[in-house]
């Protein structure tokens, strides 16, 4: 079904499973997607919390997505959720640059920086090779690279593939939102893929 998100942020149909499940709003009706987001809350949720269950796919209730780890989560915009990943979710909110801000503002920083403004075009970010932390992705011609353990790994619709050198000088597009980047920077332990190791 199309409810897997990629690094850039498309939700696509892919067999791909996830770690994560989150949501951006209503974005379906029926089982279409009908929309990119509703608003600026996007959210990453853990697969289980106490035990609750709720069907897919019902009108007027949130879109349930899917992320192959935390690190696609954050390059495609979303953070931790609040209330089912407080611990995580208080531990990205300390490791923001400066003090620790309220929710509402880190999704509004976060929306600015994910999209350009009016429309639902994602933005890149030209920043330096040198300095980017673990859990970052960054753009190479058309394909999504993981910054991980001194390498590159590709991000493939089937998971981590081919593994490259990180170059060490220059700039390079980065999809994960700056905000995130800084945190990433700050020691946040992101949860990667043991394939992309």
């Amino acid at each position: 079904m199309r409810n897997r998100v990629t690094p850039a942020g498309d939700v696509v149909d892919i067999a791909l499973r996830g770690a994560w499940t989150g949501n951006r709003g209503v974005l379906h009706e029926g089982r279409e997607i009908v929309r990119f987001h509703a608003g600026d809350l996007w959210i990453t949720c853990a697969l289980e919390f106490r035990g609750r269950w709720r069907e897919q796919w019902l009108p007027n209730r949130y879109t349930h997505l899917f992320f192959h780890d935390e690190a696609v989560s954050f390059a495609a915009g979303h953070r931790p959720c609040a209330e089912c990943r407080r611990p995580a979710y208080t531990a990205y909110r300390d490791a923001w640059p400066g003090r620790p801000p309220p929710a509402a503002e880190v999704n509004r920083v976060l929306h600015a920086e994910r999209l350009i403004r009016g429309t639902h075009v994602r933005r890149r970010h030209e920043l330096h090779w040198a300095g980017l932390p673990d859990g970052v992705f960054v753009l190479r011609g058309r394909h999504p690279e993981l910054v991980v353990d001194g390498h590159l790994a590709e991000w493939t619709t089937a998971g981590y593939g081919t593994r490259r050198k990180l170059p060490r000088a220059g700039t390079v597009p980065v999809l994960t939102p700056p905000a995130t980047v800084a945190v990433l920077r700050a020691g946040y332990p992101v949860q990667i893929d043991d394939a992309a190791r």
